[in-house]
């Protein structure tokens, strides 16, 4: 399973896919359809290999955890969790082929599983666009979309950053990007559905599920090096006593004596500086530093010596990483982090947006305690929830999510010194709720626009101005209104956030210096709420 790498084979069904493609742009004759089926055959047999490849894997997978749970274990659980959404996708896809093929060839159907030879249709054009685009843009296919872009990212997620050769493999095997057709982009749900014959999307189809198995492979391939970390060896017990550096009046001192182990025969590289953290395929912690960092002098006991000297007050915090180099040449690297300092409890509790919190999206918010370690801390609230960031883009903050707009948030910190659970402050937020969008046009919230512009336009976006979160509203409908020079208005009624046909041909109707009016304008954001938006008029130039 090298990463990106194809066989022989399946470049050469990957070139007759994108000629036979041609072909049909070019509306050739039905011979050239019929030859989707000898692809649409090679896609199923490459399919097959994959999934036989990867269930061997699979095996080795378990045979592994068997014998090393400790070290298999995590990425058997990874493994398995690949497999089920792999074969999610899959399924899916196949639910899709056979739901196409059946509304006029059914016989061609037998236990889930299309017979191509049979199919009689194969240059029916309607059928695959009535479920796949649907009458209004809301056709299976923006689903399936969807679905490869869960797939992919829950893929790069367990992968994680550090990887870049499996990870590009990984996004060049399911694209989903939009398409440059004729000097216009065209959605990837058009590209690959919109008008296409019964034949050519049920082998598009199926080379979409060749790429779910293919990213299933290499993925699994990478999964399979990780496992094996390498071990490292020591020679020599260290007495070691770590106590604490921040006392509060009334408290105990406490320290932790034990036994460190190290390896005499190579010296540790010991680095001070900032470092970053980088969440690896089994959930692990890899490190690496960031910036300039400082690396320490070691002693004859493999132990870095760290000095400063002090002028002010406060507390002082410090740390970087540890480096050893392991048996199998690689290096692996341990964070650690100090303070000390002398002063009295108190809390700091500041929002990384803003000083307010908003209902109906999760607002990151900073709770620390000087001297006392984020684990020790726990945080309520009054009008809502709070609770410690999960997820990659809020992990390190907490969340809060209030309730009611209007109504004061009092956020309450405790923190557990020398075994006691001891207050440590609170803090009144406001709450409001979000403020509405504006909604635009080529940029514009209305005025003087050349018809060019305007009818170059996909449609209509909803922004935030002047807002410190990084928040998305989606349009859900609006009415194109002009009226002639007889009277009359004509209105058109789109129900997402693009321009219809319909209301393109108004557009392409305007007159310089005719009044274009945008109404019933409505948006849904991160709250679930519709909002009614300000209208939009504009003026043809």
């Amino acid at each position: 399973m090298a990463h990106g790498k194809e066989t022989p084979r399946q470049k050469m069904i990957g070139m007759m896919y994108l000629v036979l493609t041609a072909l049909l742009a070019l509306n050739v004759s039905k011979e050239a359809v019929e030859a989707f089926k000898r692809v649409d055959e090679g896609l199923t047999k490459t399919t097959a290999n994959f999934m036989q490849k990867n269930n061997i894997v699979y095996a080795d997978f378990e045979e592994k955890a068997l014998a090393n749970p400790a070290k298999a274990g995590p990425w058997v659980k990874v493994a398995r969790s690949v497999r089920e959404r792999s074969d999610e996708l899959y399924n899916y896809i196949q639910s899709l082929k056979v739901e196409i093929v059946s509304v006029k060839d059914a016989d061609a159907i037998t236990d889930g599983q299309i017979e191509t030879e049979m199919i009689k249709n194969i240059d029916d054009a309607n059928v695959p666009s009535q479920i796949l685009i649907g009458s209004n843009n809301n056709g299976k296919a923006y689903d399936l979309k969807a679905a490869i872009v869960d797939y992919r990212e829950f893929l790069l997620e367990q992968i994680g950053e550090g990887h870049p050769n499996v990870s590009t493999s990984i996004v060049n095997s399911l694209p989903t990007d939009d398409v440059m057709e004729h000097d216009e982009m065209v959605t990837w749900e058009y590209h690959n559905f919109h008008t296409m014959p019964l034949i050519a999307v049920v082998t598009i189809l199926s080379k979409m599920q060749n790429d779910v198995r293919n990213a299933e492979a290499d993925a699994l391939g990478f999964f399979f090096s990780q496992i094996g970390a390498a071990d490292i060896r020591v020679n020599k017990l260290v007495p070691t006593v770590i106590g604490s550096n921040h006392i509060t009046s009334g408290s105990d001192y406490e320290a932790k004596v034990f036994i460190a182990a190290m390896d005499s025969t190579q010296k540790p590289n010991i680095q001070v500086g900032k470092y970053e953290t980088i969440t690896a395929a089994n959930g692990t912690i890899e490190y690496r530093m960031s910036g300039n960092a400082e690396t320490l002098a070691i002693d004859d006991r493999g132990m870095g010596i760290y000095k400063r000297k002090t002028s002010s007050l406060g507390e002082k915090k410090w740390g970087g990483l540890i480096k050893i180099n392991a048996p199998d040449g690689s290096t692996i690297s341990y964070p650690f982090e100090g303070s000390y300092m002398v002063a009295a409890p108190n809390v700091v509790v500041s929002p990384t947006a803003m000083n307010v919190f908003y209902v109906g999206v999760k607002n990151p918010v900073n709770i620390s305690v000087p001297g006392i370690g984020d684990s020790q801390i726990r945080a309520s609230m009054t009008n809502g929830s709070i609770i410690r960031g999960k997820t990659k883009k809020f992990r390190g903050n907490w969340v809060v999510q209030p309730r009611r707009p209007g109504v004061a948030a009092k956020v309450t910190v405790i923190a557990n010194v020398g075994g006691q659970n001891k207050p440590m402050g609170a803090v009144n937020f406001r709450v409001k709720s979000l403020p509405d969008p504006v909604a635009k046009v080529a940029g514009s919230k209305g005025g003087d626009i050349p018809k060019a512009t305007l009818t170059a336009q996909r449609g209509v976006i909803a922004e935030l101005e002047n807002f410190d979160f990084d928040l998305s509203f989606r349009v859900t409908g609006f009415i194109v209104s002009i009226t002639d020079n007889k009277g009359f208005t004509y209105d058109e009624v789109s129900s997402n956030n693009l321009f219809t046909s319909q209301q393109k041909k108004l557009l392409n109707r305007l007159k310089r210096n005719q009044t274009i009016y945008i109404s019933e304008i409505k948006a849904v954001g991160p709250d679930g709420k519709t909002r009614k938006l300000a209208p939009i008029v504009f003026k043809a130039k």
